[in-house]
């Protein structure tokens, strides 16, 4: 309690938490004392921010453009589309931004906080891209102000109004200049930017205002725009009033005709001369209702008639053509643009005096203030201009002005400078935000290549992402044309916005217990709704872009999960995660699931060194290789001792064999346990490791190498009785012998995979080396099966069913028979098992000191100095202590849960006590055997006081004789797999100790050998 902050701490710390962005600062100057600075309210925080930022260039130099081309219906519906998303997305904005404490950074700072870190860097870059491409067409509006309508004298190839590619080309040239101006504006003085903000918003409200007056000043229209007409096909580059004739080498005729030849169409139709501007009163409403979506290439003319919007002659002369094929939906991606910009008012949330407050009210106010705008204009418009005039994007048939200056009052200067402006100071505005977005996410360090723009100048300045930011937006001027930036631009807000709702749905159908925002007037269902308007316009808009758009997010988002570093920040999907989790976990049968869904998982028993890092990192690239099974995978160890006292060695050690996982790539999870006694806290861990039907099924036990050599005479109890542990649990084991031999995940093996097949213990011996060969370290391996057959059986009908039974288990292998015959016991087994005997004797006679102890043991090292491995398919000794075993090696399969059996073997139950009470007996007498006797006697003496048990003496000759059959098969086999017997049930030091021997002989000379003990149930089947 006394590391726990006080609740009056605690407030005071929470009613000072200030989440200003600090600004940048001289080094060399002191730092300011401290204080509140001045908060903005919601006007001038977020609605005229958001006003400024909304309306932009497209307003002036496309609205009625798209007005004319889509009419007055679809033209209003487009608008209206577009403003449902940004009103959509501002209601699940809100709901985000009143749900706590508001951090400064805006969406980007919103989606990862909601959705996590993959999904926040992706969308981040996405609107940082689009921030930055926005720059592009601001600069490239700007100058395409300036040169058509402003000073058409100042192309530099020529004239443009001739031919497209030359207005496109200046475009280019003129925008690189402008924005190495305004990125050194940027540079040196974002202090200049902040109060250009002020005059660029007064440029836009006055020019909109303008337009407005100008529309109803123009109420009858007026003669000031006239627009000359060849049959129904619109003319440009004349002056109207005075060459708008037939006359006789007129401009015209001299364009038309070619001495007495005129072109036919010039011929056969009359010029006729009309007012641009017809004015509300004039019923051109009615005209503009409908769409005139063209090809491009077509003529500008009413109506549809091919002889009207064709070019028949070859030639289009000074007629209007279609610059763009034009649709619904095209013209949707183009516009979209100048609904963007919601995001104002949430980028300044850290200078909100009541950011959950002012963020709302602000930003919806904006959109309808905005809506109300962009909405009237299009009846206006359509109300006011011929349909003619509103189709000439670039003002051609009026000399190269602008349709919406013209309309404006007193003057068009008022809207083309006012638009200038304001165009200009939404690209500086752009420009100054991306690089900071850019070193936002960089600073949050998830994506790691983006480390090095985290940094700032001296001044505090993000240099680095300023001239990355520059460089982007230069390859978007190099496109040169405002109609083939806006979709790509569309896209990339389309997707933030759309994860901004997808954020708000999520964590409303979820109802997290934090999920509690201020702001109420929000649904899911509206949320949806403006997820499914994204990606439909998005795809509505241009499909190749949606995909390119999605594919960038999809690539960082992989990046992120793979590279990135890990985050934890309460987000939504990982509450999602935990609820299908939840959901998954209650579904899933508490029993064992049925066989065609079988699959391991696993459970790594991994043993710690003193370090407490893993000893055998080999068996974590095991397990990896085995992921074709998609199962589970949980890395466990445990440490001896007091869990008061050890917290923290255990904390260590699971962060140890976290990262050891990783390095393997195995994914999955790690757990320690501390117990007072290592053999109770691993069957503690077998026993409760998982959660309902999740629960491992296969064991992964390392083998205790250093048995014979070690100062205690019980070395192999831990692993025994994990044995036995795995064994109750009905869980199946594997057990790695060599296992320091076994390749790395990145390694690539050729050779063969040898499956020794004694005993059917469900099929896990057929299943694991198919697993391991989907892995790219076995996948050139191939798999062969040896089976036993004895003197009776039908070797040749053994080899067929098996290769029949593969091939309804759909895998590939050689199949092997392997015939052994009864052979006399040798005298090297006699000798092998006089020596393990012997070792048994002297370890329970010599109870010493430690120092004498180790003298014994050294003494019985060198008596087994050439023993090295073993493995399962022997003997099941511990059912029959001193029973006559047969030579027989043949297996059958366990029954009625009962430990593995040699056919042949015939237990006596009604001598099972007398044989134990003899081989007591036996032991004590033993035990008072001359000790120095034994001490004395050099370990090549080859005649023992001791007799060798007759069972031990069977049993080691088949170690011995199925450990020669296997050298001799599979001696170049990369892997050798084998069945695993169980422990034997009699605990006694010598039993145990003898069925570690009969293991270490059976395996003897293998490098690389896997001990595999199956549950008994089947884990493979011949049915789909």
């Amino acid at each position: 309690m006394e590391d726990r902050p006080r609740i009056s701490t605690l407030l005071n710390s929470l009613a000072n938490y200030s989440n200003t962005i600090p600004a940048a600062t001289d080094p060399d100057k002191p730092a300011p004392a401290a204080g509140g600075g001045a908060r903005m309210g919601t006007l001038i925080g977020v609605y005229l921010p958001c006003i400024q930022n909304i309306f932009g260039v497209i307003l002036f130099i496309r609205l009625t453009w798209v007005v004319g081309t889509a009419g007055a219906i679809q033209g209003f519906c487009i608008v209206l589309c577009c403003c449902c998303v940004t009103m959509l997305t501002a209601i699940s904005m809100s709901a985000i931004a009143t749900n706590g404490v508001v951090p400064a950074g805006g969406s980007y700072f919103m989606i990862s906080r909601s959705l996590g870190p993959e999904f926040g860097g992706a969308v981040g870059m996405l609107f940082y891209t689009g921030t930055t491409l926005a720059a592009a067409m601001y600069i490239i509006g700007a100058v395409e102000i300036v040169l058509t309508y402003m000073a058409p004298s100042l192309s530099i190839f020529g004239d443009f109004t001739k031919d497209a590619s030359i207005m496109y080309n200046n475009f280019r040239v003129y925008g690189s200049a402008l924005l190495m101006i305004m990125g050194t504006i940027v540079f040196v003085g974002v202090k200049f930017v902040n109060k250009f903000a002020t005059v660029a918003l007064a440029c836009v409200i006055l020019s909109i205002f303008a337009v407005y007056v100008g529309l109803f000043v123009n109420f009858n229209g007026n003669e000031s725009l006239k627009l000359c007409l060849l049959g129904r096909r619109l003319l440009k580059d004349i002056d109207v009033l005075s060459d708008c004739n037939k006359n006789v080498n007129g401009v015209l005729h001299n364009i038309y005709c070619s001495g007495t030849k005129c072109d036919s169409y010039y011929s056969e139709n009359n010029l006729t001369i009309a007012n641009g501007i017809r004015g509300l009163a004039s019923g051109v409403f009615l005209e503009n209702i409908w769409d005139s979506f063209q090809e491009q290439g077509q003529l500008i003319a009413h109506g549809y008639n091919p002889k009207d919007i064709d070019v028949l002659s070859g030639s289009s002369y000074n007629q209007i053509q279609v610059d763009l094929t034009t649709t619904f939906t095209i013209l949707i991606g183009i516009f979209f643009p100048s609904v963007t910009g919601i995001m104002a008012g949430s980028n300044r949330s850290g200078d909100l005096a009541d950011a959950q407050k002012s963020i709302p009210i602000g930003t919806i106010c904006a959109i309808l203030t905005t809506s109300t705008v962009y909405l009237s204009s299009v009846l206006l418009f359509a109300g006011t201009v011929d349909n003619l005039l509103l189709r000439d994007k670039f003002g051609q048939s009026i000399g190269g002005k602008l349709v919406v200056a013209n309309m404006a009052w007193p003057n068009q200067w008022v809207i083309l400078i006012g638009s200038f402006l304001s165009t200009l100071g939404a690209g500086l505005q752009s420009l100054t935000g991306a690089p900071r977005l850019l070193q936002a996410i960089a600073k949050d360090g998830i994506i790691p290549f983006l480390k090095p723009f985290a940094t700032s100048s001296s001044r505090g300045e993000p240099t680095r992402a300023l001239i990355l930011t520059v460089g982007i937006c230069q390859c978007g001027i190099l496109l040169g044309n405002v109609d083939y930036l806006a979709p790509l631009l569309s896209m990339f807000f389309l997707m933030c916005y759309g994860f901004v709702n997808l954020a708000c749905a999520l964590q409303t159908l979820l109802r997290t217990p934090n999920w509690r925002p201020r702001f109420k007037y929000y649904h899911w269902s509206l949320s949806f709704l403006g997820l499914s308007l994204c990606i439909a316009i998005m795809f509505m808009t241009s499909w190749y872009y949606a995909l390119l758009a999605m594919g960038m997010a999809g690539c960082i988002y992989k990046y992120i999960e793979y590279r990135g570093a890990e985050k934890e920040w309460g987000d939504g999907i990982r509450g999602l995660a935990l609820s299908a989790a939840r959901y998954s976990l209650l579904r899933l049968e508490e029993g064992p699931p049925h066989t065609k869904n079988w699959r391991p998982q696993i459970l790594i028993l991994a043993k710690l060194t003193d370090d407490l890092v893993p000893k055998y990192r080999k068996l974590f690239a095991f397990a990896s290789q085995l992921k074709a099974g998609k199962g589970l995978t949980i890395s466990v160890s445990c440490i001896a001792g007091d869990y008061t006292q050890n917290s923290g060695e255990a904390l260590a050690a699971k962060q140890s064999l976290k990262k050891t996982a990783a390095e393997e790539r195995v994914k999955g999870f790690v757990d320690v346990l501390v117990a007072k006694n290592v053999v109770e806290g691993l069957s503690s861990l077998i026993q409760n490791t998982g959660l309902g039907g999740l629960k491992p099924n296969t064991v992964i036990l390392g083998w205790p190498y250093g048995w014979r050599q070690s100062e205690e005479d019980r070395t192999w109890r831990v692993f025994l009785q994990t044995v036995r542990s795995v064994a109750a649990a009905k869980m199946a084991l594997l057990v790695p012998k060599g296992i320091n031999f076994f390749p790395d995940s990145s390694e690539k093996i050729i050779g063969n995979i040898d499956v020794w097949w004694i005993v059917h213990d469900g099929g896990l011996l057929m299943l694991l080396p198919f697993l391991l060969k989907q892995h790219r370290t076995w996948k050139n391996c191939k798999m062969r099966i040896f089976t036993v057959a004895q003197m009776e059986d039908n070797s040749i009908q053994m080899k067929k069913d098996l290769k029949k039974f593969l091939y309804d288990l759909r895998i590939e292998a050689e199949v092997e028979i392997v015939e052994m015959t009864n052979t006399d016991i040798s005298a090297y087994t006699y000798e092998r098992t006089l020596i393990m005997e012997q070792r048994n004797q002297m370890l329970r006679e010599l109870q010493l000191n430690k120092k004498q102890s180790l003298g014994v043991c050294f003494d019985a090292r060198l008596v087994t100095s050439q023993l090295t491995v073993s493995v399962q398919a022997i003997v099941d000794h511990h059912h029959n202590v001193d029973a006559k075993v047969p030579t027989k090696v043949r297996f059958q399969e366990p029954e009625n849960n009962e430990e593995t059996k040699l056919i042949g073997s015939s237990p006596k139950a009604e001598n099972k006590e007398n044989t134990e009470k003899e081989a007591k007996e036996a032991e004590v007498k033993e035990t008072e055997n001359d000790v120095q006797e034994n001490k004395n006697q050099s370990p090549e003496i080859k005649k023992p006081t001791i007799t060798p048990d007759e069972g031990d003496v069977r049993r080691m000759h088949t170690s011995l004789k199925l450990n020669e059959v296997i050298r001799k098969m599979s001696s170049e086999a990369q892997l050798v797999i084998l069945n695993l017997p169980g422990p034997p049930r009699d605990t006694r030091m010598e039993r145990e100790s003898n069925y570690m021997e009969f293991l270490e002989v059976l395996t003897e000379g293998l490098e690389r050998v896997l001990m595999v003990r199956g549950s008994g149930r089947e884990v493979i089947t011949i049915y789909s």
